[in-house]
């Protein structure tokens, strides 16, 4: 696990490290001039011709000091300065004075004449730009863009990317590496800015741990090594031990949700899988996935409140160590009823996805019954339709709209998009890391609730069973598109690597 910061949260662990631990700022900056100057040079010919464009601020300080280390081993440097030199912090002019001694190539932006530019460094903004980029700031960017560099590291962030939210203030610049320091920065993790950053690095330049409990993050995301969470299965155990799970699921001519969402969670460990679904599914699922228990329910008994319903289904949630209600049930005017039920009766964990939430959505009284066993799972559409937001405002603001509607009935909101974010139930958030656009494919959302519900049946908890299963989940969609590339997915592709060992 690693943690995500904003600009803010970064600004406030360098005060704390500088004027409380008392580690020189300078000392800081050379470290991470040090890692920008190797990952440059690493990439880097001495003959080509390196700009490295600078700001005013610190974040250009950087890029300066970077600048000397990759002149002194003799590469061809020109440093080109923006905006205004008497704005410039202490450490930007104690920089420039150094480079000015050493006699360093180094020009103004307003006077430059352009000439080639085979590799770039953009230190021009770092984690503090909050407004929207205009004037000579802006035209620099437009010829860095315009120079169209083999290769560009970004120092912290791309310049023009918000540190927090990843949108782009006006204009960006877009790197093939960033070399981030202390830790990522939410920007990075969020389209376009996760587009605009390239390949992520985290560089270690000295900030102590003490300084991180300052600022208490609450974002975070996974990494190869979080693959160990998944639990253990003991030795001395049966198939009871592992869970029962129950999918709520399909609808005539719907079997396909049903069929991935129980194979992904047999895949992913679950003991028992029961398929609570309409007669019309029975003789499919029984062929495609035999390990299943198929129990059918009438649609009519259900729309008339029967009885027999009731019993059946009310059967069927005391067997369960866990339900999942949703994926391909359709939008008949049954199944509004059917999910009422569902919610009322249920005294296990639950994750309700798809159809489920449209129900909710459509009959919001229905969020009564919400508890904090409770596991949503919506795309921006679902969402939009849950909050009554716009598609665009929920996509600018994924951190928020999950946070706050985990936070007002004390669930966990699973908000799916080109990087999911999870609300957890204690408040924090969780960012995926893994996962691509081929998983963009009808069925992939099934396959990720089932991988969750095995999580659960393993007996891992609500928000961690989410946050993990939306990790696997996207390390599958990584080793289908490796194997198969980025068009081919199917996703009961990614129910099979699941099954493989190097996902889990």
């Amino acid at each position: 696990m690693r943690y995500l910061l904003t600009g803010r949260q970064m600004k406030a662990v360098d005060r704390y490290t500088i004027g409380q631990i008392g580690i020189p700022s300078l000392v800081l900056m050379e470290r991470a001039a040090l890692a920008v100057a190797e990952e440059v040079m690493r990439h880097s010919g001495k003959k080509e011709h390196i700009w490295v464009a600078c700001g005013t601020g610190n974040n250009g300080a950087d890029g300066i000091a970077a600048a000397r280390m990759m002149f002194l081993k003799g590469y061809d440097v020109l440093v080109l300065l923006a905006g205004n030199p008497e704005r410039g912090t202490a450490e930007y002019h104690q920089q420039l004075k150094i480079a000015q001694e050493l006699g360093i190539n180094m020009a103004e932006f307003k006077d430059f004449i352009p000439g080639r530019c085979d590799v770039l460094v953009d230190a021009v903004f770092g984690v503090g730009l909050d407004r929207e980029i205009g004037g000579e700031y802006r035209e620099l960017l437009e010829l860095l863009n315009n120079r169209r560099p083999r290769f560009t590291v970004a120092v912290d962030i791309p310049s023009g990317i918000h540190s927090d939210t990843g949108r782009i203030m006006g204009i960006a610049v877009k790197a093939d590496v960033t070399v981030t320091f202390g830790w990522q920065k939410l920007g990075t993790c969020l389209y376009p800015g996760k587009e605009y950053s390239g390949r992520v690095v985290i560089d270690d330049i000295g900030f102590p741990e003490k300084s991180l409990e300052q600022v208490s993050p609450q974002s975070f995301t996974y990494e190869e090594e979080d693959r160990k969470r998944v639990p253990i299965r003991p030795a001395y155990s049966n198939k009871g031990s592992f869970g029962k799970v129950l999918i709520i699921a399909g609808s005539e001519g719907m079997s396909g949700a049903a069929y991935l969402s129980a194979s992904a969670a047999y895949a992913m460990g679950a003991g028992l899988v029961k398929v609570f679904t309409v007669e019309a599914n029975r003789g499919i699922l029984q062929q495609q996935l035999p390990e299943a228990i198929i129990e059918c329910y009438d649609p009519k008994a259900v729309m008339g409140g029967a009885q027999s319903f009731k019993e059946q289904a009310g059967k069927a949630l005391e067997w369960a160590d866990l339900a999942v209600l949703g994926p391909g049930i359709g939008q008949d005017d049954y199944v509004p009823f059917l999910v009422e039920f569902v919610l009322s009766h249920a005294y296990v964990p639950i994750i309700l996805d798809a159809d489920g939430l449209n129900a909710v959505a459509g009959k919001p009284e229905l969020t009564g019954y919400f508890t904090e066993n409770i596991i949503i799972t919506p795309h921006l559409g679902e969402m939009s339709r849950l909050t009554g937001k716009s598609i665009g405002e929920i996509r600018e603001n994924l951190h928020e709209t999950a946070a706050e509607y985990s936070g007002k009935y004390g669930i966990t909101c699973v908000l799916k998009d080109a990087v999911t974010v999870v609300g957890l139930k204690d408040g924090r958030v969780y960012y995926n890391s893994s996962g691509n656009s081929s998983m963009a494919k009808a069925g992939s959302g099934d396959v990720l609730t089932g991988i969750i519900a095995g999580l659960l049946g393993l007996g891992m908890e609500e928000s961690e069973a989410a946050a993990l299963g939306v990790y696997l989940h996207g390390c599958a969609g990584d080793r289908v598109r490796r194997e198969k590339g980025q068009h081919s997915l199917l996703a009961r592709d990614l129910v099979e690597a699941i099954r493989q060992s190097g996902v889990i």
